[in-house]
């Protein structure tokens, strides 16, 4: 796919997607959507890419739908961004955030300005979050007469618990970053001129010292396990996961790189195919 309104670049292990409307502060489109999951799509079939980072063009991260439509702009079938599957229509920021969950790879979002309803519920599923001190996010569906999308009622309480989501959801007001990193919705908050240099040396610290199969099986499991109504759950997870992994080429490579005090140098690859620890596990099909 030629992207038009993201750009795409791989380099040191690290995928940049950068959402690049910036004359309209990268608002959300349909176009942009299939864009930000074929990305995904990429990442995730590319062995050299070990962590993904997601920024904006410009001044600002998303600010949110494109309203150029006006009133109908969520009206059905007045805006590109609604998609049908199966006769059904959806929420196209919920397919972003669906995929970005679905990621095999750490996704880490660098949120360089204005991230206002969808620009913010699409980090939700992120697995990090870092904010300039020039981002400003807000929840403003309320504000606009529709509801929170991109799947964020379940996302956004657990990240920063049900009070806090229920009060920026119910107020729909623009909150600034300090106020984000107070809550946990980020992990930190830099100068502009830091922000990547900040989100890539995490995603370094991932792409040089980990195994790629072990860090795509622990992001599923730790993410499916927000879902477990009992720690048996995690614990069958985590018994299979040790029984397919203890007797691998990874794990041997771990162990004997540690005892021989050298970096590690881990063969299998996620191209390969995970290892199925989840089963009877099924994705909940739309319906």
């Amino acid at each position: 796919m030629d992207y038009t309104q993201i750009k795409y670049a791989v380099a040191d292990n690290i995928a940049t997607i950068t959402l690049n409307r910036p004359d309209q502060l990268n608002a959300f489109t349909g176009t942009m959507m299939n864009e930000i999951i074929d990305a995904f799509d990429r990442t995730d079939a590319d062995d050299d890419v070990r962590a993904v980072v997601i920024t904006g063009s410009g001044r600002g991260f998303c600010a949110g739908a494109d309203l150029s439509s006006g009133g109908s702009t969520f009206a059905r079938g007045g805006s590109d961004v609604e998609t049908r599957v199966k006769g059904v229509n959806r929420d196209g920021g919920g397919l972003v955030s669906l995929r970005i969950y679905e990621s095999h790879k750490p996704v880490i979002g660098a949120i360089n300005g204005a991230a206002v309803g969808v620009g913010v519920t699409m980090t939700l599923p992120m697995d990090v979050r870092i904010a300039s001190t020039n981002a400003r996010f807000g929840f403003v569906f309320a504000r606009r007469g529709i509801v929170p999308e991109a799947c964020s009622s379940w996302f956004l309480p657990r990240v920063v618990g049900i009070s806090q989501a229920a009060e920026w959801v119910y107020t729909g007001r623009i909150f600034p970053a300090q106020e984000a990193l107070d809550a946990g919705l980020v992990r930190s908050v830099h100068e502009p001129d830091d922000l990547l240099p900040a989100a890539y040396a995490l995603a370094r610290e991932i792409a040089e010292n980990t195994a790629p199969v072990s860090v795509a099986l622990s992001r599923h499991m730790l993410w499916r396990m927000l879902g477990a109504d009992h720690p048996m759950e995690a614990h069958k997870v985590d018994s299979r996961g040790i029984a397919v992994r203890g007797p691998s080429a990874d794990a041997n490579e771990g162990v004997t790189s540690f005892l021989e005090k050298r970096p590690a140098r881990f063969p299998n690859r996620v191209s390969e195919g995970l290892p199925d620890i989840f089963p009877n596990w099924e994705d909940p099909e739309f319906s």
